[in-house]
């Protein structure tokens, strides 16, 4: 094997884990400093600065409203997609339990969603966790073979965050409609990535984060369709149309607003160069790395996501190495990045332990170019050799 010993003037620092999180975007920034600094009033005074607060508010509601083809009046921020996803599921399970306690969801979920699904069965409502394909889709047969009388919500996201794959959501939520069900959305992986219609899509719900598309962390939205019945997640004040209690945190939303513009100028064009890249690096890391398990479905999937699994090796260990190189990548979800154990999405595909623990997520962005990805594949090679190297169950 060749010595990777890299010096540290060689080292790069490339960051491949946009599906993690994104670097805010400076006209992201400049559009947040005047609130940070000039109109700092509180939205819900009375005063002239607060009233630019409002204003500032109202402007960027209507800027990501029309940007998913909604009303302003549907959008509810909210501090994170986290947040969005357990306003939505508990308050409709809540809301309909007096029609009935079932729930359907997927068993590749972010945890935002199962976690909130299981902490529900705690109070008595059953959940349905629907198998997937090893593309990581769900069956619309399947989905209505788990539909019951008693079922009162389907949740099921648009894009998932460890293999990129997406869900035919349109089909999924007029299975739903036509059972009387509301359906929910995770669409955190996907705005400002593809296409997403809340009208196209059919959904009712739908949550959504900033700092997956160049925005701020720390703030989030929930749409939810005219008519839909939702009860106050957070209580105290009467902001978001008494839904969300709680002084609104205005820098950010205008810079969520601003990163919707951006995203809504530039991301078909970026998409088209995204999964250009991704191509050519699942093309010759396919060539220079012998038992690549590429996973998620190979075209219906969000732009530069390139999910694999270097069979009897661990990923951490190569995800570490990756960083002494100065490559950010991860191992699957951000969320879960500290634990060892096996990606339930991988597993729940049907991904054998031994190939699954071998996981890791490169996701591509602005910044990204090619010779990043000839970076990465200059030293990746090696770097599984060695590991293979040292495992009791890799055998050439």
């Amino acid at each position: 094997m060749k010595n990777n010993t890299v010096k540290s003037a060689e080292i790069k620092k490339i960051y491949m884990d946009h599906s993690a999180t994104t670097q805010t975007d400076p006209a992201v920034v400049e559009a947040m400093l005047p609130y940070l600094t000039k109109f700092y009033g509180n939205p819900s005074a009375l005063y002239s600065i607060a009233e630019e607060s409002k204003k500032a508010i109202d402007r960027s509601r209507e800027t990501i409203a029309s940007f998913i083809n909604a009303s302003p009046s549907e959008i509810i921020f909210t501090s994170c997609g986290t947040e969005s996803d357990n306003q939505a599921i508990i308050s409709i399970a809540r809301l309909k339990k007096e029609k009935g306690n079932h729930i359907i969801t997927t068993s590749i979920e972010h945890h935002a969603v199962l976690h909130t699904c299981d902490y529900l069965q705690k109070e008595g409502f059953e959940v349905t966790f629907l198998p997937v394909d090893g593309y990581g889709r769900v069956s619309a047969e399947d989905l209505k073979k788990a539909i019951k009388p008693t079922t009162i919500l389907i949740t099921i996201m648009h894009a998932n965050n460890e293999v990129g794959t997406l869900q035919d959501i349109k089909t999924l939520s007029s299975i739903a409609h036509k059972n009387g069900i509301l359906f929910h959305t995770d669409a955190v992986q996907s705005i400002g990535k593809v296409p997403v219609d809340v009208v196209e899509m059919g959904v009712d719900m739908l949550s959504s984060s900033a700092h997956k598309l160049y925005g701020p962390k720390g703030v989030g939205f929930l749409y939810v369709k005219k008519g839909v019945p939702m009860k106050p997640f957070m209580h105290g004040g009467d902001q978001e149309r008494k839904l969300r209690a709680g002084t609104e945190n205005v820098a950010s939303i205008v810079g969520y607003a601003k990163a919707i513009e951006l995203a809504k100028n530039s991301y078909e064009a970026e998409a088209i160069r995204l999964r250009n890249l991704s191509r050519y690096f699942v093309e010759e890391l396919d060539k220079a790395v012998p038992d690549v398990v590429f996973t998620g479905h190979p075209t219906d999937r969000t732009p530069g996501h390139v999910s694999c699994c270097f069979s009897y090796i661990e990923g951490e260990s190569v995800l570490l190495m990756l960083d002494s190189l100065g490559i950010c990548v991860s191992s699957g979800s951000a969320c879960t990045a500290r634990s060892l154990a096996a990606s339930h999405v991988l597993l729940a595909m049907g991904i054998d332990v031994t190939i699954a623990q071998g996981s890791i997520r490169f996701t591509l962005g602005h910044e990204n170019t090619k010779d990043d990805i000839d970076y990465v594949l200059k030293h990746l090679p090696g770097i599984v050799d060695k590991f293979r190297k040292m495992s009791p169950l890799y055998e050439k």
